[in-house]
């Protein structure tokens, strides 16, 4: 048995898919393999920026990994470590919100109108983002209550990290499933029906 708090939190705490997208959701992916977005004449800026932004949130999921077990290792200064989590945290936090309020009103339902063929896939991505508030819930919570024993109990503080690590490794097993998902799901139908152009 250890006494590092990375391996004193509860496996399996939240509900990730990890099972991929029905096969039939692939379909347009075959004839627009990732290897060719960027050379199709419709890969527009609007969807270059949208894959931008699922670039962001993974560098962030990381850094709040990384953070949280440099800082548990005694590798990042308590102070320093409460300024990064602050910052990257309320970033990542309320960026992938206002992520997937645009996605789940305006993005999905135009590429639903383009090929319902995939609505399927689409409400798949749809809970995903329901299950993600919860992650985001307890990331803010966690990353919240850690910021504050810093300053009150530093021993207490490092259990909480122990909780957070598991929580940002969640975000970022998470991400990489549904934005990868998401990602080989839209850009297809937005090349194939020359959307967002």
């Amino acid at each position: 048995m250890t006494n590092d708090p990375r391996h004193t939190a509860t496996p399996n705490a939240f509900d990730i898919r990890t099972n991929a997208m029905p096969a039939e959701m692939q379909l347009l992916l075959r004839d627009y393999p990732r290897d060719s977005w960027q050379a199709h004449p419709g890969f527009s800026r609007m969807t270059q920026n949208w894959l931008g932004a699922h670039l962001m949130f993974r560098r962030l999921a990381n850094v709040l990994e990384d953070d949280t077990a440099a800082f548990l290792d005694r590798n990042l200064d308590d102070m320093e470590f409460a300024g990064r989590l602050g910052r990257y945290g309320n970033a990542l936090v309320q960026n992938l919100h206002g992520h997937h309020h645009f996605e789940d009103h305006d993005y999905f339902p135009e590429l639903s109108a383009a090929d319902p063929r995939f609505d399927r896939g689409i409400e798949i991505l749809e809970a995903d983002h329901l299950a993600l508030n919860t992650v985001l819930d307890a990331l803010t919570e966690t990353g919240n209550r850690t910021i504050k024993l810093i300053q009150l109990d530093p021993q207490q503080a490092r259990d909480e990290a122990g909780r957070l690590h598991e929580v940002t490794g969640a975000i970022g097993k998470f991400l990489e499933r549904h934005l990868g998902d998401e990602e080989e799901l839209a850009v297809p139908i937005i090349l194939h029906h020359r959307l967002r152009g």
